[in-house]
């Protein structure tokens, strides 16, 4: 990173890296990520296809401060440990450590990730995470050991609209430093002028339910049977199952406890922000992720444009056989782009405002 002249290298270790969307969206802020670590081996493709940077296969459980310590170089001028550390039990996330589930019960991941910033001991911390984190015991434990650690801390939740997402979603953003006080920038979008669906997704060709594009293997939706054909033909943009004749209404929703549940099977409204995308997202039936027009549900491209990934960002590769399952719950559980660049473009502001004084 150059300010005024002066080159700064600045490294960063991503813990719980995924397919690398805070990865990517830290590079873009001009932070070199040397490493990312991440227990599920199916996104080395993805993530070392896009980013500059190591992917390391690993459990967080058995990494040491020391071996994190020694991936930075000798002339690093800033050391970042960064990631979206899944806690249990109120983090989807969880399905990617399902083999591990019993032990993970028993401890939090983000108490490793704790552990592992007193061992290292970086000049910055960065973590996103689920809303709900802010009202459970093991945050407040996290907050308590950077401040043990003379941390200077901000924290907030976030509306994800306001910084480039197309997603009404909200995520928990903290950062700390021990160089001085850190903020998140400001918002950079206001109500009315918000990414919409047709912004992210508009420009793609259309395809019908069940069909591939020639030009993009991932610009894919899964076949709907001939009922949800149904039900989607008669699917208004941000309407529910109620639209429906009677005859399509799933009996479920008819009983009185299912006449409260009206976000699923609904289309996603053109010039509006899209709905949480979820790791269940290419279904029509798990939430409103109909398309806006066409008949099918959202592809995975679109729902990796919707997580602000760049359409050109390489999720299958040709060798390796590739489970459609898999990649929903990658491209679901995958930290935003541009929510990693608003930290990234964070961290800058913070540094050059410390080499100011």
């Amino acid at each position: 990173y150059n300010w005024r002249g002066q080159y700064l290298n600045i490294e960063a270790v991503d813990l719980f890296c995924g397919v690398g969307g805070l990865t990517y969206g830290i590079q873009q802020s001009g932070i070199n990520v040397i490493a990312g670590y991440d227990i599920d081996e199916s996104c080395r493709f993805p993530y070392e296809s896009n980013n500059n940077s190591r992917f390391i296969n690993k459990d967080i459980k058995e990494v040491t401060g020391e071996e994190i310590k020694s991936l930075y170089s000798d002339n690093s001028d800033i050391k970042l440990l960064m990631g979206c550390a899944p806690c249990q039990p109120f983090s989807s996330y969880s399905y990617r450590y399902k083999e591990n589930e019993n032990t993970i019960k028993k401890m939090d991941l983000l108490d490793y990730f704790g552990d592992l910033v007193e061992s290292v001991q970086p000049d910055i911390v960065s973590m996103e995470n689920v809303p709900q984190l802010e009202k459970e015991n093991v945050f407040f434990d996290f907050i308590h050991l950077l401040e043990k650690n003379q941390y200077y801390i901000e924290w907030k939740v976030v509306f994800a609209p306001e910084y480039g997402v197309p997603q009404n979603r909200k995520r928990l953003l903290l950062l700390a430093s021990k160089l001085g006080t850190i903020k998140l920038i400001e918002p950079l979008f206001r109500e009315g002028e918000f990414v919409t669906v047709r912004e992210a997704i508009g420009f793609l060709p259309p395809i019908s339910s069940g069909e591939v594009s020639e030009h993009d293997p991932m610009h894919r939706s899964v076949k709907l049977n001939d009922t949800n054909l149904k039900r989607i033909e008669q699917s208004i943009p941000g309407g529910t199952w109620r639209d429906w004749d009677e005859d399509l209404i799933l009996s479920c929703h008819k009983k009185k406890t299912g006449k409260s549940y009206p976000s699923v099977y609904g289309r996603m409204e053109w010039d509006k922000p899209a709905p949480t995308i979820t790791t269940k997202f290419y279904g029509y039936g798990n939430g409103r992720f109909g398309h806006p027009e066409q008949n099918r549900a959202i592809s995975y491209r679109e729902g990796a444009l919707l997580q602000t990934f760049p359409n050109d960002y390489k999720f299958l590769s040709s060798s390796e056989p590739v489970s459609f399952k898999q990649l929903g719950i990658q491209i679901g559980n995958a930290v935003p782009v541009k929510l990693g660049e608003v930290i990234g473009d964070s961290i800058i502001q913070h540094l050059e405002s410390v080499l100011a004084k």
